[in-house]
């Protein structure tokens, strides 16, 4: 094999020509014709800057389709506001009601569930297991009701619902203060956690 210089390569000055027979064979990537001109002819790319070039251009289209999707639209997340009492009761509004508005004096027909501050259950006019509900009648006085909750109440609209933590010293101040369920075990559950702060929903179904 003979190495002579020839301006054809692309990666060297040099090409490698092998004889063979009568002609010969030429590896470069051009060649001279007969008219003196360089043609184009198959060229080796070393294997590594073959990869590279392919690894670059699937980069490129990967980014080309990632500027091209359009993005999602975002939406801002819904946030429940806290309102917080002189009494220090603070009330979050779960459902804005679109019937009758209550107001200080009215009998109003309620669902509550009650649990401890740290989300233990204590009470509820609503059965966790079956769903059914048993709703409770409340005047809106609180010589007959928690403090807390008259205020959890008043301006409720019917259909709305209220979470409310409401601190004892406007809740059970003394036993004979509504809601309190009939039954002992759960009059004395509800009872026991008296000197504590406890968490009300409300659901407001009729104005009487």
């Amino acid at each position: 094999m003979e190495i002579i210089p020839c301006q054809a390569s692309l990666y060297s000055p040099y090409a490698l020509v092998s004889s063979s027979g009568n002609g010969k064979r030429w590896n470069g990537a051009m060649t001279r014709n007969v008219h003196g001109r360089f043609s184009p002819s198959r060229v080796k790319l070393p294997r590594r800057v073959f990869l590279e070039f392919i690894g670059y251009n699937s980069v490129l289209l990967h980014m080309n389709s990632v500027f091209a999707a359009p993005m999602p639209e975002m939406k801002d997340p819904e946030v429940i506001r806290t309102l917080k009492l002189a009494s220090g009761v603070r009330i979050q509004e779960v459902i804005e009601g679109e019937g009758p508005e209550a107001h200080e004096g009215d009998l109003v027909e309620v669902n509550y569930v009650c649990r401890r501050s740290n989300g233990y259950f204590v009470h509820s006019t609503v059965d966790q297991f079956n769903g059914e509900s048993a709703p409770v009648v409340l005047p809106l006085d609180e010589n007959q009701i928690i403090k807390g909750l008259k205020e959890v109440l008043i301006g409720m609209k019917v259909g709305g619902k209220r979470r409310a933590l409401i601190p004892p010293s406007v809740g059970y101040t003394n036993e004979n203060l509504q809601p309190v369920p009939e039954e002992f075990g759960p009059r004395r559950s509800l009872l026991s956690h008296a000197n504590e702060p406890l968490v009300f929903e409300v659901q407001l179904l009729k104005v009487l």
